[in-house]
């Protein structure tokens, strides 16, 4: 029987792979992924789910957009970290999860899914963690990249989902103090939601 990896808030990191500046014109629905980015960090801070941003070579290709507000996460961005590996899995990460050991379970949306989300949700796999990569959460330039890389991570242990179903994942409960302003969230986000969806997953073959 496959091992059931529930998603946890106090056992779940989020990771933001490497969204930045001289990517925006190259990857396959990068609008839509801002969106679903957006959407996610709104339910990092409602959840209080902390979160690790990755940028490579930010010399090179920019920093994280500025449509995505890291700053409104506060504390809860625990670090922005510029990698020349593909994986987010730099000595940083480590050092970071090293001191957290309640973490069990790390969600990963950004890009680009055949280099580094793949690389990263690889090693995270063979660390030990669950893995979560958010389907409507990433991208490549090349679209026909996307449905190989999830393959190939599902294939290796990793779980396949989508933002709404990662957030009410997480949520559980219509009966506890927070859930009205998350399910304002969704609602806000239905039509973004839709958007993202009929945009980056509708055309991929069930995996």
């Amino acid at each position: 029987m496959p091992m059931i990896a529930k998603l946890v808030p106090e056992e779940t990191v989020f990771f933001l792979c490497d969204v930045q500046t001289r990517f925006k014109n190259a990857i396959f629905g990068f609008d839509e992924l801002v969106l679903t980015i957006g959407k996610m960090l709104k339910i990092a801070k409602v959840l209080e789910i902390p979160v690790v941003v990755t940028e490579q070579n930010p010399k090179g290709l920019g920093n994280t957009i500025p449509d995505i507000d890291l700053p409104s996460l506060g504390p809860l961005l625990l670090a922005t970290i510029e990698k020349g590996l593909f994986s987010m899995v730099t000595p940083e990460v480590k050092a970071l999860l090293h001191e957290r050991p309640q973490m069990k379970s790390v969600v990963i949306f950004g890009i680009e899914s055949h280099v580094c989300v793949l690389q990263s949700a690889l090693d995270f796999i063979e660390a030990g963690y669950n893995v979560h990569v958010i389907a409507d959460g990433v991208s490549s330039c090349n679209k026909e990249e996307i449905p190989f890389a999830l393959a190939r991570i599902r294939q290796s242990g990793g779980y396949i989902t989508t933002s709404e179903s990662a957030a009410f994942q997480l949520q559980r409960d219509a009966g506890v103090p927070g859930f009205k302003s998350f399910s304002n969230i969704i609602k806000e986000e239905k039509d973004n939601t839709v958007r993202s969806l009929q945009k980056l997953v509708q055309h991929r073959a069930v995996l």
